[in-house]
């Protein structure tokens, strides 16, 4: 191949995203320089925080400009190489971009080497972001104890289904909150939880009223909105409330209202905590270890929803937002 495929952001997304608000386009693959590798993409990952780097604000990450390559998780293969770090062959992953091969000397864009012979779907997803995303908000930030009540939202998506896991390994009564039957079924025949509501059909406060008798211990927020104020209103003396992530906001016009239980952090004595993974890069290769080791014994399971082809990007980021996935969402370039 001696293009490298390209998608840039046309437009900032107002409400919905839209596939026109990204744009194809191809360049020649790019030569590598001194201390570089050329990376070809396999797979993208498609995150509901993608929906804010397209617009023009800063937050954790620097804001894109209009023409800019769509950031993008990715793993894939090393074809050539002048840094030791990163030989040819080798599996590898990071902020590789909407794009089908990417150079990096392994600093900009950062890249972390895969030993050994992994899948790569594993890696960009429970072994990638989304798995060290649940690993360190559950463990680090939940602080889940045995016996604990555990909620989780988003429960059927990428790191909500790792997260509730996480916290049945950790001894915990799990209650997952996804959309729709088969969701549902998956994580309590397949994944173990303990009960999944189903918020598209049921009444969730009194299924969470029901599921969680004693209140909430520890909830995993991966949706913000009308269900983290109903998980606040039932939260336990000495909870741990994990803001991971707020799907049910991005797309949303106007101004956000804030949560109206907040103040039952109070009566409480609670914590709520927002936290953001790439902080905790240095400790990815411990976790990883675990997550491994849970895979293997049969404890941790992981599911993929894989659109084929790179042409496909932005109606998978359509479907993201959508709720059509179960598990990590990604494409497969």
């Amino acid at each position: 191949m001696t293009k490298n495929r390209q998608f840039r952001i046309a437009a900032r997304p107002v409400g919905m995203v839209k596939e026109s608000d990204l744009s194809y386009t191809e360049e020649p693959v790019p030569n590598i320089g001194a201390n570089q590798a050329l990376v070809r993409t396999l797979y993208l990952s498609l995150d509901p925080s993608m929906r804010g780097q397209m617009e023009n604000r800063a937050d954790y990450v620097a804001p894109l400009a209009i023409g800019d390559v769509m950031r993008a998780g990715g793993v894939g293969i090393v074809e050539t190489s002048n840094n030791s770090k990163f030989p040819v062959g080798a599996l590898v992953s990071g902020t590789l971009g909407m794009q089908t091969h990417c150079v990096s000397d392994g600093v900009n864009p950062p890249l972390r080497v895969f030993d050994g012979d992994v899948d790569p779907v594993a890696a960009l997803g429970v072994l990638g972001g989304t798995g060290m995303t649940a690993y360190f908000g559950m463990l680090d930030i939940g602080q889940p104890k045995v016996g604990d009540m555990v909620v989780v939202s988003g429960a059927a998506g990428a790191t909500g289904s790792i997260a509730g896991q996480i916290a049945k390994i950790k001894g915990c009564k799990v209650v997952g909150i996804a959309g729709g039957p088969e969701k549902c079924a998956w994580l309590t025949d397949e994944l173990g939880f303990d009960a999944a509501i189903d918020y598209k059909a049921e009444d969730v406060g009194a299924r969470l009223s029901a599921a969680c008798p004693n209140g909430i211990d520890i909830y995993f927020d991966n949706v913000g909105g009308e269900i983290l104020d109903l998980c606040l209103a039932r939260i336990a003396t000495g909870a741990r409330v994990v803001l991971c992530g707020g799907i049910s906001r991005y797309n949303a016009n106007g101004p956000i209202p804030g949560p109206k239980n907040y103040f039952n952090l109070v009566f409480r004595r609670a914590r709520m905590e927002g936290f953001i993974v790439l902080d905790y890069a240095p400790r990815f290769a411990a976790a990883a270890k675990d997550i491994q080791a849970w895979m293997a014994s049969g404890r941790l399971k992981h599911r993929a929803t894989i659109v084929e082809g790179f042409e496909n990007l932005p109606r998978a980021l359509i479907d993201l937002f959508e709720g059509k996935n179960t598990g990590k969402m990604m494409v497969k370039v």
